[in-house]
């Protein structure tokens, strides 16, 4: 549990500092989804979604780490589906907009497979616990 609880603060804190950055410089126009409220809790539920994941993972299937690798990949990818639809529902949504949003699901996928996995830095080789039990 404190594995999956660091794994979705890393994520949130680098997700809002990305945000800061963007806001502070003024590279892209803000709009509804790029603001705090929603990159703080989707950075979160994300990591959080991801720990469990992992931790079903980790019971069941031989190699838990590529598995999730896997299935991190593929998640990250239909995850920007969302994003691009705002470009056609969202009359403030801009294509760099956009792609600060897509950058910061990849931002969450890279924390969380780094700090989950033994492909990462979060777990010594032969080391791994299930991160919902910690």
């Amino acid at each position: 549990m404190r594995r999956g609880a660091a794994t979705a603060a890393v994520a949130t804190v680098a997700n809002a500092l990305l945000l800061t950055l963007v806001l502070e410089t003024g590279l892209v126009e803000v709009f509804g989804p790029l603001s705090y409220p929603p990159v703080v809790f989707l950075s979160a539920a994300g990591a959080v979604a991801a720990t469990l994941v992992y931790g079903l993972l980790a019971g069941r299937v031989a190699d838990a780490d590529r598995t999730f690798l896997r299935v991190a990949v593929a998640v990250l990818v239909v995850s920007f589906a969302p994003d691009l639809g705002l470009l056609y529902v969202d009359p403030g949504a801009t294509v760099p907009g956009v792609l600060v949003l897509m950058l910061m699901h990849v931002v969450v996928a890279a924390v969380c497979v780094a700090s989950l996995t033994e492909l990462g830095w979060g777990v010594p080789e032969g080391k791994r616990p299930d991160p919902t039990d910690e």
